[in-house]
């Protein structure tokens, strides 16, 4: 005989259960999200701290050791990075002292230079290997790459795309807008590490002022504020240059590489 009082009856999650189990996916899923967030700007300070900085000391070891810029004549300097291939005129450095109508020499590379825009980096001089000139002066260059790729840092995108940060050193001349003198040139950069690099270095993302700039950046006008970064993690890759960082200039899909851009840093020296 069947003992009715023993049986349970078969019912389904309550409103509360639900709620929490819902909750809970929530959070796991919020976590996530915030964890990818809090990977990618540790990157970005490591970017900074490990490589960007030990460049610029190594620069400035450079010129510490030899009395000169790299790639300057240590017998008749010219301030200018690779100023020894710098063809001075009869008249004196450059004729009737106006500096802004000369032709720069090349940047100092290694190996081929990576994408940039028009006017973002000067041609690159005749067999020029910036690693020869550390490497010559006994200063040890930043781990970067790998051996023999000091010069270049990897790093995954916003989509989880690599790519590839490359460093040169240029002289601007004067009326450069994105600041005349000796200056790191750093192309591959996403919009938002770029923002981050200026926020550390100048205390504010700010285009066209401080000593981090858009390498295409405009001249500022005085006494007013700079300009935003243009450009944001919604743009492609191969887009053309983005003239604000409005969100609605979407160019990209999701599993395509982010727009990078560049960026001059002025130095010291």
């Amino acid at each position: 005989m069947v003992n009715y009082s023993r049986r349970r009856l078969q019912t389904g999650f309550s409103l509360v259960e639900m709620s929490v189990v819902l909750l809970v996916i929530g959070l796991i899923l919020g976590g996530v999200s915030i964890g990818k967030d809090m990977q990618r700007n540790a990157e970005y300070v490591k970017i900074k701290q490990k490589f960007v900085d030990p460049w610029v000391s190594a620069y400035n070891s450079a010129y510490t050791r030899s009395g000169v810029v790299i790639g300057d004549s240590q017998t008749e300097p010219r301030f200018m990075v690779n100023g020894a291939t710098y063809a001075v005129p009869v008249s004196g450095i450059v004729s009737g002292g106006n500096m802004t109508s000369v032709t720069p020499p090349g940047a100092m590379c290694q190996g081929a230079v990576a994408p940039a825009g028009s006017g973002e980096i000067t041609s690159a001089g005749a067999s020029v290997l910036l690693h020869d000139f550390f490497d010559n002066l006994g200063v040890r260059m930043p781990a970067g790459r790998a051996e023999g790729r000091e010069d270049r840092y990897v790093y995954l995108d916003s989509n989880g795309n690599p790519q590839e940060i490359q460093i040169c050193f240029q002289w601007n001349k004067p009326g450069t807008a994105s600041g005349s003198g000796n200056v790191m040139v750093i192309t591959g950069l996403t919009p938002d590490l770029a923002r981050a690099l200026d926020q550390m270095i100048d205390g504010k993302s700010d285009a066209q002022e401080g000593l981090f700039r858009w390498a295409s950046s405009t001249n500022a006008t005085v006494g007013q504020a700079g300009a935003e970064w243009p450009g944001n993690n919604t743009n492609a890759f191969a887009a053309a240059s983005p003239s604000s960082n409005a969100a609605g200039a979407a160019t990209r899909k999701d599993e395509d590489q982010v727009y990078v851009m560049t960026a001059h840093y002025k130095l010291n020296q």
